[in-house]
């Protein structure tokens, strides 16, 4: 649990953290989202002391993290930035072994977390822990760095504009897995992001953030039916709200009775992938199957619909 109390960090007379408070419950994702400036990264900085707090404490499981030496504690936390800041003249598993070196770790047991993380992230340990930065594609840069922000198994992991130099394709992909490995590890992440939609998708609690204050913290669900102020309204984006809504759930919330024609969509689609086929198919309905590919019933344009109103107060 990571519990931010009254955190207030200021520049002369400038405040950009303002009497920030929030409790981040632990093995969950928690995405922070603001514009430029508004304070997101450094609030996230200050968790792992990168920035120093004018004012307040920032608690790590009951303890202040004032209370441990710095490098110690940027050590027992992963941090994955944006371009992922791998060290270009040292090799994958170089790159994803540093902090456990630091730590002390004897080499047999990095050579085995460094293959272990590599086939968590889907990366041939014998191809890709030889290669350099320079020859892996973006994704796959990316994905070495958070295996090395988790290389010494931190029970955070900070994450600042990871997917920001993605191109969308990609950006999509590194999203799911990491959800899928967050999952598989139960690591407490915190995201900053300035992208909504990527808020929507990633966060089970979104912090947003503006002129230093947090204006709200909720779940993705809260935050889009029931803004908290009109620079959250905005950033929700009223004309995409509804399809933001139906992302948050699966195909197989919406299932009917009955029977449909055509392809069947998987029931672990999101409702705003049947709504999308549905709309450019121009059907009315679809059949819905099952993991084992048994088919479940079907969902429909006018059912999707429905669930994309606002929720009732």
């Amino acid at each position: 649990m990571i519990e931010i109390e009254h955190i207030t960090k200021r520049y002369d007379q400038t405040t950009v953290v303002d009497d920030v408070s929030m409790v981040i419950e632990p093995r969950t994702m928690t995405v922070i989202v603001g514009t430029s400036g508004s304070g997101k990264t450094t609030l996230l900085r200050m968790i792992n002391r990168l920035v120093e707090p004018t004012s307040g404490a920032i608690k790590l499981d009951g303890v202040d993290n004032k209370s441990v030496p710095d490098y110690q504690l940027r050590r027992s936390i992963g941090y994955a930035i944006q371009g992922h800041g791998l060290f270009p003249h040292r090799t994958v598993a170089q790159n994803i072994g540093t902090v456990p070196a630091l730590l002390g770790w004897d080499q047999q047991r990095i050579d085995e977390r460094v293959h272990e993380l590599l086939t968590l992230f889907q990366l041939d340990p014998q191809s890709f822990g030889p290669r350099y930065p320079h020859e892996l594609s973006g994704g796959q840069q990316q994905r070495v760095g958070v295996a090395r922000a988790l290389a010494a198994k931190p029970n955070v992991l900070l994450m600042d504009e990871p997917f920001g130099a993605l191109d969308p394709i990609i950006r999509a992909k590194a999203q799911d897995d990491l959800l899928a490995i967050q999952k598989q590890i139960g690591t407490t992440i915190i995201l900053v992001t300035h992208d909504m939609e990527e808020a929507v998708h990633l966060g089970r609690k979104i912090a947003v953030m503006d002129g230093g204050k947090l204006i709200q913290y909720a779940t993705p669900a809260e935050i889009l039916a029931n803004p908290a102020s009109n620079f959250v309204e905005t950033l929700v984006g009223p004309s995409e709200r509804p399809f933001r809504l139906l992302s948050l759930g699966p195909v197989r919330d919406a299932v009917e009775k009955g029977a449909a024609e055509g392809e069947a969509i998987p029931a672990e689609a999101t409702q705003r992938d049947a709504l999308a086929e549905l709309l450019w198919s121009g059907r009315p309905a679809l059949p819905v199957k099952g993991p084992d590919g048994a088919l479940l019933g079907k969902v429909t344009v006018d059912g999707l619909v429905k669930r994309a109103a606002r929720p009732a107060a």
